[in-house]
């Protein structure tokens, strides 16, 4: 962001967020039915799950808007 950008409001930051976490929700549905079609014994696929490189890249993202959520609330 540059210094001509305005910051974004709260509004924007908590539909973002919407839009991240359901994108992250189909995602991990993704997973798990793939996992079911493979017929994967389920703590596999929860391994998965939790070792996915972009489902915990938008665990992180989703965290920082939270924080940021929560300040602007203050």
């Amino acid at each position: 962001m540059t210094q001509s950008d305005p910051a974004p409001s709260r509004q924007e930051l908590e539909s973002t967020h919407k839009e991240l976490s359901d994108y992250r929700d189909r995602l991990a549905a993704d997973v798990l039915a793939m996992g079911r079609k493979l017929k994967l014994p389920r703590p596999m696929v929860e391994q998965n799950i939790a070792q996915h490189d972009e489902l915990n890249r938008l665990d992180g993202v989703l965290r920082q808007l939270e924080a940021q959520i929560r300040t602007m609330a203050d």
